[in-house]
């Protein structure tokens, strides 16, 4: 074991030797010390309140000290990194969990005293939950109490172990933590995104992927999903048992997909306006010419702000006719309330990830899903080093973790107008503020029946925006359970998560929950009911294909 050690760690030495130091990096560390900057001198001219916060945080902490010795049991947090029994059955460990827990809640108050830009208190807000959840206790062998006793179990052997699976991870040259779940649990258009299915167009920016129905009669309006860049369009295809096509092409609809190029420096002029155009819309025109109907689209995230744009763009062209009705499922049309985003979203940093970008012509999905990892760091980072350097576990097979690794790149010239236009600018907000091929895009001008469903666990596109976004353009609305991705995948026969609706459109989205109507299960069966209600009720024989350039998943989804 020790020589298998010392010949890794050189292997991992040499190759940082010789790997390329990148000059560039896709953010600005003086944005991020100017904030902290400014941040401390603006609570330095808060003396009184710190003084206040002091004083309770030591009335806190004698009341934590007094309960503590006294064995005082505490309410067991919502929180997973503490389910273990012994951090709430045992003393020891029950004291250190709620020391962290109130040291992280006062951090927490001090940084709510900050005041400055949006950008700045979120990019100290940021910096804090990072230091927060690299220090919990549950990340230390000696003071997690599942990994004691796993030491005692192996005599020491899983941390051995996962000191070995430390070095392979950094000498593979991705860094730490890339075993989130297990890479060989599945195999693109076998086991997952697997549901029956043909290629039936492509171009240089995306294949068009048709499914076998399944049914005799179909709706007579197909479906069209869009997806975000960043990811395969697949999320809507896992296993079988959590696919939301195979579901659908069950209940009788006609889908088609948009499957996504992953770009190359050859696509790095490929702009949002080019996915709109040779994208959305292509897809479009293709999916009536094969069908004679106009498609109901549905989208994801960055899919659905594209969609939104491609409506605006077809009402202004006097093509609104094109499409029937349109989901936008977690997906922002105003980008003023970016919450924990807003640290990225700053001048210096757009600036820094321009010129890192001039390099490759795109951005890496390996740096995306780092980042998108650091926003939800204790589960997407510090839950798998407990368990694959700690616990010296395999990871678990997961269908949708597999998928959200499985990510894509971003062209340059894409992100560049993305990031500056939509969303440090927000021109979707103004009417005509915003262009696509010369043509103005007016949100407001949208006449199509149009669905916004948010999630309300959503770390990504918060439920709050997202309906805010809604109420503004007059659209229908539901709010799903659970998060940004697993909100999404919810088949009726899990019974899972629930979701809310309410015909109101208050201003406010906490006013809006507080009398909307709770119901359990998927939202997936009432959103086909609106896609009924919304659609000409007929039915169609079921559309074989005949034509099919490859079996779906096809190429692109595939390209590394």
């Amino acid at each position: 074991m020790i020589a298998d050690l010392t010949r890794q760690l050189q292997d991992a030495a040499k190759k940082m030797m010789k790997g390329e130091v990148k000059t560039t990096l896709p953010f600005d560390p003086f944005a991020v010390a100017q904030a902290t900057s400014e941040f401390a001198l603006g609570l330095a001219m808060k003396p009184t309140d710190l003084m206040q916060v002091q004083l309770a945080a030591a009335q806190q902490w004698g009341a934590f000290w007094t309960g503590a010795l006294a064995g005082k049991e505490t309410e067991k947090p919502r929180d997973r990194r503490f389910g273990a029994p012994e951090w709430q059955d045992d003393a020891y460990y029950r004291g250190i969990r709620d020391a962290y827990l109130l040291a992280s809640k006062q951090l927490r108050e001090i940084v709510s005293l900050g005041e400055g830009s949006q950008s700045g208190t979120a990019m100290v807000s940021f910096l804090l939950d990072q230091y927060l959840n690299a220090i919990s206790p549950a990340n230390f062998a000696a003071t997690n109490p599942e990994v004691v006793k796993r030491t005692k179990e192996t005599g020491g052997a899983n941390l051995v172990q996962g000191f070995a699976h430390l070095i392979e991870d950094i000498s593979s040259g991705k860094g730490i933590v890339q075993r989130r779940t297990d890479p060989t649990a599945f195999e693109k258009g076998k086991t997952i995104a697997a549901t029956p299915g043909e290629v039936v167009y492509e171009n240089d920016l995306f294949q068009l992927i048709q499914y076998t129905p399944t049914t005799d009669k179909v709706a007579a309006e197909p479906l069209l999903y869009v997806p975000p860049l960043v990811n395969r369009y697949y999320m809507i295809d896992l296993v079988p048992r959590q696919s939301l096509v195979k579901w659908l092409v069950d209940e009788g609809r006609t889908v088609f997909v948009v499957s996504w190029v992953n770009p190359t420096e050859a696509h790095k002029d490929k702009g949002v306006g080019d996915y709109v155009l040779d994208g959305i819309v292509e897809a479009v025109g293709q999916v009536r010419q094969r069908t004679g109907a106009s498609p109901d689209l549905f989208a994801f995230c960055l899919g659905g702000t594209l969609v939104a744009i491609a409506l605006a763009w077809l009402a202004a062209k006097k093509r609104a006719d094109e499409v029937n009705s349109a989901t936008l499922i977690g997906s922002l049309v105003d980008f003023a309330d970016m919450r924990d985003w807003s640290a990225f979203v700053h001048e210096g940093h757009l600036a820094a990830l321009e010129d890192h970008l001039e390099s490759q012509g795109f951005i890496d999905s390996l740096e995306l899903q780092r980042l998108f990892a650091a926003m939800r760091a204790n589960d997407l980072i510090w839950s798998s080093v407990v368990n694959h350097y700690l616990l010296d576990r395999p990871a678990p097979p997961s269908d949708l973790l597999y998928w959200f690794e499985d990510g894509a790149r971003i062209p340059s010239a894409f992100l560049k107008g993305y990031n500056r236009d939509l969303l440090l600018n927000n021109r979707l907000k103004e009417p005509a503020g915003f262009e696509v091929g010369g043509v103005p895009i007016d949100l407001a001008a949208i006449k199509t029946p149009v669905l916004v469903i948010a999630l309300k666990d959503d770390h990504v596109s918060a439920w709050e925006a997202v309906y805010r976004g809604a109420r503004d353009i007059g659209t229908e609305f539901i709010l799903g359970g659970s998060g940004h991705n697993a909100g999404v995948i919810n088949p009726p026969a899990a019974n899972k998560h629930g979701f809310w609706t309410n015909k109101a459109k208050p201003a406010d989205a906490n006013e809006w929950l507080a009398s909307a109507t709770r119901h359990e299960g998927s939202w997936w069966p009432t959103w086909t009911k609106w896609l009924d209600a919304h659609g000409g009720k007929r039915k169609v024989p079921a559309r074989t294909i005949k034509d099919g350039i490859e079996p779906a998943p096809g190429r692109y989804a595939m390209m590394k």
